[in-house]
């Protein structure tokens, strides 16, 4: 029988989740963009964690490192001291030049010392699900304080299926662009606390259904209140956007 996680435990104390940090803010999954998350209210924070070489994690998103970064090459085979040694900040702005990318070790640090709650998406290649979820488990085991302010989600089935075979009373997220028929199916299987979705994708029959089913549901990446204003109606939790301090007004 399916344990409803929403209603035995209902973590998430927010309707504001700040995305990659606070990615419109300051650089995108670094400490500057969580602490930027905190400063515009946003009490949760989303974050990619990445694989990188010789099992090292760091705060990314990309497969490459261009885009973020003054570095070049693939994210998966690049060296931690690479990583952690590139320049994270300047392509946002010339005022967080020098910014790093942090590890998830740094990243968990900073999120705790705020008092924030954290959404931690596992990133990964289909052949890193094996390496990347136990790698991230520990550290969480270790290094995570209070399980009520740790969300983990990811595009990857297996890689959820496997947090719950690690630790099944970990807060599960299955993310979805365009959500599948069998998206209940799925979401049992981890005893999932919430379905996370793009919100332009998402009508209002999934909506309803899956709020009828017992699972929390977070839209992602919503910048305008206005995009999503039909959506707290359908039944929608929480929003998750790169600036929080848009959607200030739902905290006063």
């Amino acid at each position: 029988m399916q344990k409803d996680k929403s209603s035995n435990t209902d973590i998430l104390n927010t309707k504001v989740m700040g995305h990659r940090g606070a990615a419109l803010l300051a650089p995108e999954n670094t400490l500057s963009s969580i602490r930027a998350a905190a400063a515009a209210g946003a009490t949760w924070v989303e974050i990619d964690v990445y694989l990188i070489a010789e099992g090292g994690l760091v705060i990314f998103h990309d497969d490459t490192l261009e885009r973020c970064t003054n570095g070049e090459g693939v994210t998966r085979d690049a060296q931690l001291n690479y990583v952690i040694g590139l320049d994270a900040g300047t392509k946002f702005s010339a005022d967080f030049a020098g910014e790093k990318v942090p590890t998830l070790l740094e990243a968990l640090e900073c999120i705790q010392s705020l008092g924030l709650g954290l959404n931690l998406e596992i990133k990964h290649d289909g052949a890193d699900v094996e390496t990347i979820v136990p790698a991230v488990m520990e550290m969480l085991k270790t290094h995570w304080v209070d399980n009520n302010k740790l969300m983990i989600s990811s595009f990857n089935h297996a890689a959820l299926q496997m947090s719950y075979g690690i630790n099944s009373d970990r807060h599960l997220a299955q993310l979805y662009e365009d959500i599948p028929d069998n998206w209940q199916e799925e979401l049992e299987s981890i005893q999932a606390y919430s379905l996370n979705c793009d919100y332009s994708r998402l009508t209002e029959t999934q909506a309803k259904a899956v709020k009828a089913a017992g699972y929390k549901l977070l839209c992602y990446t919503a910048n305008d209140p206005q995009a999503v204003e039909s959506h707290w109606a359908w039944g929608m939790d929480a929003v998750i956007t790169d600036d929080p301090s848009k959607f200030a007004f739902l905290s006063e």
